[in-house]
């Protein structure tokens, strides 16, 4: 009988140079459902968004325009965003921590936070017309670090610290979250990421205590 040996350097904890003492640098959460078989050493994002949908503020408008469909660009932040017109054709838009992050106009496409476009109607906006639009906030649970995406998961938070297979559940698992050097060559990346998306994924773990040798 042959017996064919196979070397994987992806073991549990094989990406740690050190770490704090006891169980300081790690953290155990869960891995979502369709994230398909991950080595240890895969680098994570968390899904802390969920996603954005927008109304006519409290007694309605004056106005009777719309506003698109709204989707979420990076920087957005769970809770309500509160867009209110200044004039027939022109808005501002407040963030949900109080902060006026941008101003805009009918028929041009917003690019603070989140995209959406405010349209006129056969009966024109006046000032205080206006729309919520509510951001919901995600599951929370790890995935694969993706840079296109938009819930949360294009910033890279984490390191699974042992392999799994999240293909068709969710699995629970150990995860290295701060205070740890790590071997940057036993971290696996997504297929296609570009050196300057790397060099800001090892940015955002060295933030927290994440130190890539």
């Amino acid at each position: 009988m042959t017996i064919i040996l196979s070397d994987d350097r992806h073991t549990a904890a094989s990406y740690i140079v050190s770490e704090a003492n006891g169980f300081r640098s790690r953290e155990v959460g869960i891995i979502a459902s369709g994230a398909g078989v991950l080595k240890a050493g895969t680098v994570l994002g968390k899904a802390v968004l969920g996603t954005a949908t927008a109304a006519a503020k409290a007694g309605g408008n004056t106005g009777n325009g719309t506003i698109s469909a709204v989707t979420l660009l990076d920087g957005a932040k769970v809770g309500v965003y509160k867009l209110r017109f200044t004039a027939a054709t022109t808005w501002s838009l407040v963030d949900p921590d109080g902060f006026e992050i941008g101003e805009g106009a009918n028929g041009v496409a917003n690019a603070n936070d989140l995209a959406f476009t405010t349209t006129a109607g056969g009966t024109a906006f006046i000032a205080g017309d206006g729309f919520d639009i509510t951001v919901a906030a995600g599951t929370e649970k790890l995935k694969p670090f993706a840079p296109s995406a938009v819930d949360g998961s294009q910033h890279a938070v984490a390191i699974l610290f042992e392999g799994c297979d999240a293909t068709s559940a969710d699995v629970r698992r150990t995860y290295t979250a701060r205070d740890s050097e790590v071997q940057v060559d036993m971290l696996t990346w997504p297929e296609g990421i570009t050196d300057p998306q790397k060099t800001a994924a090892l940015a955002s773990l060295a933030a927290l205590g994440i130190i890539a040798r």
